[in-house]
């Protein structure tokens, strides 16, 4: 069949501005029938166990939070008032079946008397404070008395261990924030106290521990009491059982 030549032209001109749309169509259609394609694939994959649903970002970011999670679940263990010839080497040597490192505020009168203890708490990585000389509150001390009670304890564990004692724990809690300045150390207080020193039940002690135990805790505890080492290492091994990791108080203290 002949066209005439306008018909023809418009014939011509109506094809050209069909092809565009034509093709863009075929391009939809094309790209929809892969991401169906695609798509099927994948639900095969996740029927067959092959392949979570979560998406790539979705896994990532859970696996990142578990990370941070785990890394959050951290306290510290602190014992005062040692060392004691009794406890201490108990706890020492269950803490170290345990590989868990601990802090202890020591007194200087005993840790003159019993050197081999201290000696033997640096060595297995445990952080060493101090409790003052004789345990006393010191508020209540002038400030000559009360530099000797920090400083002759400071003393004492350098001369056993070679290292000064940067942290120090307050008997009674009571601290005064002129002295960090002046002396020279960092107090160390706690979170969760047991009242361990009142009681023989050690089922009383780490009932009180684990069911208060949260992230960034320092917790409170003897060494000087048979009671107080019983449940320190049955809350070690309820806590890393929770997924708590047991860490020195400085690496909670420090940014």
């Amino acid at each position: 069949m002949k066209l005439s030549g306008k018909r023809a032209v418009f014939l011509l001109y109506a094809c050209a501005l069909l092809l565009p749309a034509l093709s863009c169509s075929f391009t939809e259609w094309a790209g929809t029938a892969g991401e169906t394609a695609e798509a099927e694939t994948l639900a095969r994959q996740i029927r067959a166990g092959g392949v979570t649903a979560e998406t790539g970002a979705d896994s990532g970011t859970k696996r990142q939070e578990a990370v941070e999670e785990e890394k959050a679940r951290r306290v510290a263990l602190t014992f005062d008032d040692g060392p004691s010839p009794s406890w201490t080497p108990q706890l020492l040597d269950g803490l170290k079946e345990r590989n868990v490192q601990a802090t202890f505020f020591l007194i200087g009168m005993y840790a003159v008397q019993y050197p081999e203890i201290v000696e033997r708490m640096d060595r297995e990585g445990h952080l060493i404070g101090n409790h003052t000389y004789h345990h006393v509150q010191l508020d209540l001390e002038n400030e000559e008395h009360l530099s000797r009670e920090i400083g002759d304890t400071d003393k004492v564990i350098y001369l056993i261990t070679g290292k000064h004692t940067e942290y120090v724990r307050p008997p009674f809690g009571v601290w005064d924030e002129k002295l960090e300045e002046e002396l020279q150390v960092l107090p160390v207080l706690w979170t969760v106290d047991p009242l361990d020193w009142t009681t023989e039940n050690a089922d009383q002690i780490v009932e009180k521990v684990v069911t208060e135990a949260e992230d960034g805790d320092i917790i409170l505890l003897h060494d000087c009491y048979a009671s107080s080492v019983e449940a320190a290492l049955r809350i070690v091994d309820i806590l890393q059982a929770e997924g708590f990791a047991f860490v020195t108080a400085d690496e909670l203290m420090l940014p």
